[in-house]
């Protein structure tokens, strides 16, 4: 078994790749593609659940809670005071501390608010919760996220949805290299490539829903994306190699030159 396990609220994970469960074109392919991916933490919206305190999404039913850790989120909430009560009822309703905190106003862009975001870790925090904030890659916000207890931080590779890759990229550097919990880049990773290239350097996870739910193949897709993830995990680890700025013979034919003079 490998020792190279991501830890998070006391919880191990031999998966770096977290997987959203929207967006699917039906129940069945969801719970396919959740199952190809390997993924060991799995985010649900809490619009899946009614009133009744019930979850209502087979797929939920059939998830072995020993190996699958469920991350509800708070999307859809406005303010910190929202955030708080969608996470109260969030641990009574699926049974666990963990809790996606999202906080967007903005129907158009779906920008993360840091100032309630924050508000809200601070809060949740202090409640027992094993809170990932999705936020912007902020390195500031992110440090600030992190002393007020949250268990990591997700900082957004591009707008929700939008499969546009590691826009933020030197952000999320900096934020990697200062973090003292684990990064998960979320939001905005719509290939493979990019997973792995967020692996490279130095995430310590992904989470990804809409390349995987909008493919041509979701189950092919979330296949790939779970290589991917390993593929950027194992360089990462290795150590990838300087880049430089002129050629340089791999093998050099000088020595062997040399001989026949």
């Amino acid at each position: 078994m490998s020792t190279d396990v991501l830890k998070i609220g006391g919880r191990e994970f031999g998966s770096r790749l977290f997987v959203g469960t929207g967006k699917f074109a039906s129940p069945d392919v969801m719970q396919a593609a959740v199952i190809a991916s390997r993924s060991e933490m799995i985010t649900v919206a809490m619009k899946r659940v009614n009133m009744l305190n019930e979850a209502t999404d087979d797929m939920l039913t059939h998830i072995n809670r020993e190996h699958v850790q469920l991350l509800p989120n708070t999307s859809g909430v406005r303010d910190a005071k929202e955030a708080v009560l969608a996470a109260q009822m969030s641990r009574e309703i699926f049974g666990t501390p963990f809790i996606k905190l999202e906080i967007h106003p903005d129907p158009k862009y779906l920008l993360p608010d840091p100032v309630e975001t924050l508000k809200a870790t601070e809060e949740l925090a202090a409640d027992g919760f094993t809170v990932l904030p999705y936020v912007q890659a902020d390195p500031v916000l992110c440090k600030r996220l992190e002393e007020a207890g949250a268990a990591a931080v997700m900082p957004l590779g591009a707008p929700i949805g939008t499969n546009k890759g590691l826009r933020t990229l030197d952000f999320l550097e900096i934020i990697i290299e200062q973090s003292n919990v684990p990064v998960v880049v979320d939001a905005g990773i719509g290939a493979p490539s990019q997973a792995a290239h967020a692996m490279e350097i130095g995430a310590d996870a992904v989470l990804v829903n809409t390349a995987i739910a909008v493919a041509g193949d979701p189950v092919r897709m979330a296949e790939a994306f779970d290589e991917a993830v390993k593929a950027g995990r194992k360089a990462y680890l290795a150590g990838l190699g300087t880049v430089g700025n002129f050629a340089e013979a791999s093998s050099p034919m000088t020595s062997f030159l040399n001989s026949l003079t």
